[in-house]
């Protein structure tokens, strides 16, 4: 089995990629950051669940990098004509799946259970593990107030200063279940390139999850998504410079370095092979930007090949 720790669009490109490559019988586990989710018009959201379903279903749209490819937005304006908020965007066809999750989980399932069900619909083969069952939610303390992560990256367009991120919850939360089951199990983990604060620093958060990575056997991988200094997408560098962070390759590497053992990186960073090396880590360099699904094919390949490497 090969495990993943997931959140938002590049997570879910190189997923695509992954589900592609892998060996026939090789189930891929896809642990998945809930931090993200919220309640908007009595319905419960579950942004990064919903992008990394979609993208293995062959539902997104790629051109948006979020929602179902040819979705309409007649609910959404409706909503807007009664003077609702709309500045979540939800198409007619994505609001179905916060429905029907919304309602399993008012008939007493559990987010994982909700999940399951949703997927099996979908068709999907990969097996997709909410990181907790718990409430949890990423906040962002900024110079206009605490926001949730939602508010402060939708709403607001990142644009206020970060003062500190908080995990609301993390102290009652607990992993869901199969989630410690597929990190000891596991042949390989791969943490996707992914924002390393509010995506998989969440997951790693969550009580238990961390001390899993470093007592498995599973030879574990991280792809940066930091490339010349800068995220490929989202406000890592503005979270991450709000923390007092440095904005690169080495620093998302130090960040996980207690667990790690194999760190990819863009060829554009070559000059951080060495500060990377220096943690104690093995560092590979390779074109880690995924446009195309040949770009996703060629980096799965490669980090899966990097971790069959002795």
């Amino acid at each position: 089995m090969i495990t993943a720790l997931a959140g938002g669009v590049g997570a879910a490109r190189l997923l695509q990629g992954l589900a592609q490559v892998l060996p026939d019988g090789e189930e891929l586990t896809v642990i998945v950051n809930t931090g993200d989710d919220i309640e908007l018009h009595g319905l419960h959201i579950s942004p990064d669940l919903d992008i990394v379903m979609y993208t293995l279903a062959g539902l997104v749209d790629e051109a948006r990098g979020w929602g179902i490819r040819g979705d309409s937005f007649n609910a959404l304006e409706m909503l807007h004509g009664y003077g609702l908020e709309t500045w979540f965007s939800l198409g007619d066809k994505d609001l179905a799946t916060h429905i029907w999750r919304t309602s399993l989980l008012r008939s007493g399932l559990t987010l994982s259970q909700a999940t399951r069900r949703v997927c099996q619909a979908l068709g999907l083969k990969a097996r997709l593990l909410p990181m907790t069952d718990s409430r949890f939610e990423t906040k962002v303390a900024t110079d206009v107030g605490l926001l949730h992560f939602q508010e402060y990256l939708v709403k607001r367009g990142a644009r206020d200063k970060v003062l500190g991120v908080i995990f609301d919850g993390v102290d009652q939360a607990s992993p869901a279940p199969g989630v410690l089951d597929a990190l000891q199990t596991s042949r390989f983990i791969i943490v996707c390139p992914s924002n390393p604060v509010v995506s998989i620093g969440t997951i790693l958060s969550v009580p238990g999850v961390r001390e899993g990575l470093g007592k498995t056997e599973a030879k574990i991988a991280a792809i940066s998504p930091i490339i010349a200094g800068a995220p490929v997408k989202g406000p890592a560098d503005r979270l991450m410079e709000g923390l007092g962070l440095e904005v690169s390759a080495y620093s998302v590497a130090a960040l996980y370095r207690d667990f790690l053992d194999l760190f990819i990186m863009d060829e554009k960073d070559r000059d951080q092979l060495e500060r990377v090396k220096a943690l104690g880590l093995q560092a590979a360099l390779a074109d880690t930007l995924m446009r195309s699904i040949e770009d996703k094919l060629r980096l799965a390949r490669f980090t899966l090949e990097h971790l069959e490497t002795p």
